[in-house]
């Protein structure tokens, strides 16, 4: 074996956030000691997203045995791709834990830490294995201090990561200035039902995706999105402008320029699927709503508003909760509730009017759990992914693939505020449907910049 053929011994927690973790090291081996094994046999049991991901890589482990054999375990298993799996795989190989070294058998004894055990069959390994590079990867930053502090080379699982850096992530906005129309001389312009459409050239250096929003700067200022994308043009639509008074979607109104695309990809029918992120107070679930309750209460495009949210607690949790799943749902759903009272505001009836109002939209609002969305399909929904942030890439394509015929999809969230367990801002869900959905001919992004909650909630955003 040549020295530059790694060693990777994977920390349970790799396999647990993501099963095809033992097939993404191109042509290094990996390693799996036995402490390993029987943490992921103890989590085995139950529906969350944790035990459901070690049972797929029990299955890809026994799978790959029934295949190859086990006579020759202490060879190695070949990594082959599982079936019905479409994955690179190279052409590395799976070891597992067949002996210890007796000086470090005292860390295998009953009562001793997982990660001690992880630590010395590293350690042993490092000692006995000359000709290769021995690298423990973990999700655990306290046991690659440990790693690091006992000489032991230790990385994050990187493979899961859907960027490198948040600042890279796609913002949905492309800011252009006076010197736009002398750079783009439009082949032609038309007009379809009120609405203009510019048809420009295609630059080289130029970036350009489905339903991205384009402000022009300075004396010519517009607003447009990108309506379609070739290899040697490219297809503007003036936006709507959601600021004045007489275009407001259900009694409300756009308070800046992220607002306003925000209005226009969630109005826009032929939008499938939009992402919209911002920090406290930009208006993210109230705009999505106000477009909600406007196509559904009076353009009558979806039948009815689905709202749902990863539930994890910022703080202790409560317990328990009683009732139906609509009603256990309810105190997490403190946004949408606050939402709509501001929704809510008849100008004549008084009490008895608002609470019409509320009993109205109450029928057509309907609260869901993620525990419940398997095997579920949507049919002319208009379905709010609340927290999006706090998904993972796994429960993301769970949830969007719920969707069937004329229903819409929107998330919403904040990366800057995620709760779930080993969950970064670039492993995220919502940054994975952002990153992925781009190119994509019916989806659109946008970023909110601005809060417009209060002036106490945006110097605190800010401040804190």
């Amino acid at each position: 074996m040549g020295k530059n053929k790694r060693l990777y011994i994977l920390d349970t927690n790799v396999l647990m956030h993501d099963p095809t973790a033992l097939f993404r090291f191109e042509e290094h081996d990996v390693f799996l000691p036995m402490i390993v094994l029987e943490e992921l046999d103890a989590a085995k049991k139950g529906l969350s997203e944790v035990a459901r991901n070690v049972r797929q890589v029990s299955r890809f482990i026994g799978e790959m045995m029934l295949r190859q054999g086990k006579q020759h375990l202490d060879q190695g298993l070949d990594l082959i791709s599982p079936d019905g799996l479409e994955l690179e795989v190279g052409s590395g190989k799976l070891f597992f834990q067949t002996s210890m070294p007796e000086k470090h058998s005292s860390l295998l004894r009953d009562g001793s830490f997982a990660d001690n055990e992880i630590l010395s069959t590293a350690m042993a390994m490092l000692e006995s294995i000359d000709d290769r590079e021995i690298v423990l990867v973990s999700k655990d930053i306290n046991l690659r201090i440990k790693a690091a502090i006992l000489g032991v080379t230790a990385e994050d699982y990187f493979n899961d990561r859907a960027l490198d850096d948040l600042s890279l992530l796609y913002n949905g906005l492309r800011l252009e200035g006076n010197g736009f129309w002398q750079a783009h001389q439009p082949v032609d312009s038309w007009s379809e039902r009120g609405v203009t459409y510019y048809r420009i050239p295609r630059s080289e250096n130029g970036l350009w995706h489905p339903n991205q929003c384009i402000a022009l700067q300075g004396e010519n200022g517009m607003e447009a999105l990108v309506k379609d994308v070739s290899e040697e043009n490219v297809v503007l639509q003036v936006a709507n402008d959601y600021r004045q008074d007489k275009h407001a979607v259900w009694g409300i109104t756009a308070r800046n320029r992220e607002q306003n695309f925000a209005l226009n990809l969630l109005m826009d029918p032929n939008v499938d699927f939009v992402t919209l992120m911002g920090t406290a107070g930009t208006g993210k679930t109230l705009l999505t709503l106000a477009a909600g309750l406007a196509q559904t209460m009076d353009d009558r495009v979806y039948n009815e508003i689905i709202m749902t949210r990863a539930t994890i607690s910022v703080g202790e949790d409560i317990g328990y909760l009683p009732g139906t799943e609509e009603e256990k749902m309810t105190p997490w759903m403190g946004a949408l509730t606050d939402n709509l009272e501001v929704l809510t505001q008849p100008q004549e009836g008084g009490e008895w009017g608002r609470a019409a109002a509320n009993d109205l939209l109450a029928s057509r609002v309907k609260i869901r759990s993620l525990n419940f969305m398997r095997g579920r399909t949507f049919l002319n929904r208009y379905v709010i992914i609340d927290e999006a942030q706090n998904l993972t890439p796994k429960q993301m394509k769970t949830l969007l693939t719920r969707a069937g015929p004329g229903t819409k999809m929107i998330c919403l969230g904040n990366v800057e505020q995620i709760d779930t367990p080993y969950l970064t801002e670039t492993t995220s869900g919502l940054t994975f449907a952002v990153d992925r959905f781009k190119d994509w001919q019916y989806g659109g992004h946008i970023t909110l910049r601005r809060g417009e909650r209060s002036r106490l909630a945006d110097y605190a955003s800010d401040a804190l």
